[in-house]
């Protein structure tokens, strides 16, 4: 009757373990306050009869929301899907002043690799790419429309660390880096190239289903 008890106790540990690890899932996201910071590097051109130096193109900087979706093929390695609603910048040159704007969207997608398997502090890399998305520029120097790409596709790198605070909750701190480049055209020309390649500097929450 013991042995009877203590193998019906034993089955039922193991369903209820074998259900929780069914029940653990592989995703999860993070939400962020992000600082999009352009390193706002260009060619020299000449235009309009004024010759202007090396990185006169230049894109502001802001705060962005950012939202993450997180899939884990393993404790250790995953994958990273970076999104963001759509942003306006505003686009200066040296010596002229504003431009006008542009919009653009710029998912980003990351391989990952995690640190301290098992550990509450889970320090991480990434690498992937960046494909961004840019429409409705409205750009104008002395009267003349100025036109972007519509499209951006580049590299993409982060680092980063997860704190838990709990069984699905943890804080999170991340630093990335993206390609993202532009002609800036003329309708018969095109002046110069503008490497926005940002640095994202990330404070949030990520959340464990």
């Amino acid at each position: 009757m013991k042995l009877s008890l203590r193998l019906l106790a034993c089955s039922a540990l193991l369903v209820l373990t074998a259900a929780a690890v069914q029940a653990a899932s592989p995703w999860s996201v993070r939400l962020r306050a992000t600082y999009l910071q352009t390193v706002d590097q260009s060619d020299a051109f000449t235009a309009l009869g004024i010759n202007f130096p090396k990185n006169a193109v230049a894109v502001n900087d802001k705060m962005i929301p950012e939202i993450d979706v997180d899939y884990a093929f393993t404790d250790s390695f995953g994958a990273e899907v970076v999104l963001t609603i759509p942003q306006t910048q505003d686009v200066t040159l040296a010596g002229v002043g504003k431009l006008g704007t542009f919009k653009h969207l710029p998912p980003t997608f990351l391989l990952q690799y995690r640190a301290n398997s098992g550990g509450s502090f889970r320090p991480y890399i990434g690498a992937g790419v960046n494909f961004t998305l840019i429409w409705d520029s409205n750009l104008v120097v002395a009267g003349v429309p100025l036109h972007l790409n519509n499209h951006s596709l580049g590299l993409a790198a982060q680092g980063g660390v997860d704190w838990k605070i709990d069984d699905s909750w943890s804080f999170n701190i991340d630093v990335k880096r993206a390609m993202i480049r532009s002609d800036v055209m003329t309708a018969a020309a095109t002046l110069t190239e503008a490497r926005l390649d940002p640095w994202l500097y990330a404070v949030g929450l990520r959340y464990e289903f």
